[in-house]
């Protein structure tokens, strides 16, 4: 009697199972979301912005929402998706600042919330293979006008910074109401991402080496970066990048307006 009982329990399983959907909810249907996306990092662009994060670890991850907002706590919009962790947001423009959150959605359409990284950037023009000459020999040709992304005169009232071949020493000059400081040796312009808090030049110079980044603090309040591709006795080459918003990034507040005064051209170096 019990084995007649066994062998009908398993053919009611069979013709159970048998009569089920597959698509049943009930069995098979899963409704937990992924964990939201973590480690958000975003390259500030010339008019783009590049995003990457770290992959999700669930196995049925299928892809990524990338949103969108003008402040942290706004609305945010879908603006595009991904199935791998980086997105290039080309809908953008120079000197306005945009928000983003993205999200991870799985195989049955579970999307997670939004991510908890505050991640914001403002993209800003940029150029390469700028060149300026010695203003001992050109200074005509010798500065760079960040705000108008032209070369000019060093000693023009809007020239950011000029170079200088001061008896076989190569330097990058700014003005007394400038600031400049040497980051040291990078791969690329996009290897520095900030501003440093101090450690200003000053002597308002600093060394011209191929290869290093600088960053300078406009006479105007404006940040802007340099790295040095070349250099010979008359002209150096660089990449540069420029924040069209005045204080960017709040890392110092405004300086007061000042008549600009020349510096001492035949002081001694260090």
């Amino acid at each position: 009697m019990k084995i007649t009982l066994n062998i009908l329990s398993v053919i009611f399983m069979t013709l159970f199972l048998a009569a089920c959907n597959v698509n049943d909810p009930f069995v098979f249907f899963d409704t937990q979301p992924p964990a939201p996306p973590t480690g958000i990092v975003v390259m500030n662009g010339d008019n783009r912005v590049d995003l990457s994060w770290l992959k999700n670890r669930e196995g049925d991850v299928a892809g990524y929402n990338i949103y969108s907002s003008n402040s942290y706590d706004g609305k945010y919009t879908l603006i595009g998706s991904s199935e791998n962790n980086y997105f290039v947001d080309l809908d953008v423009s120079n000197g306005n600042t945009y928000y983003y959150a993205v999200t991870a959605y799985d195989l049955n359409g579970n999307e997670s919330d939004l991510s908890y990284d505050v991640i914001y950037t403002t993209p800003r023009p940029e150029g390469f293979n700028q060149s300026i000459f010695n203003y001992r020999k050109f200074p005509d040709n010798s500065g760079y006008s960040f705000s108008t992304y032209s070369v000019i005169a060093y000693d023009d009232s809007t020239t950011d910074l000029f170079f200088e071949n001061y008896n076989g020493n190569f330097y990058l000059d700014v003005w007394d109401d400038t600031d400049i400081q040497d980051m040291g040796q990078t791969v690329d312009i996009y290897d520095v991402s900030t501003a440093p808090l101090n450690g200003w030049s000053k002597t308002k110079d600093a060394v011209a080496k191929v290869g290093h980044t600088y960053v300078i603090w406009t006479w105007d309040n404006h940040f802007a970066k340099v790295r040095i591709n070349s250099i010979t006795n008359d002209r150096i080459t660089f990449d540069w990048a420029y924040q069209l918003v005045e204080g960017n990034d709040l890392l110092k507040a405004k300086r007061p307006n000042k008549n600009r005064k020349p510096l001492n051209k035949l002081r001694m170096r260090q």
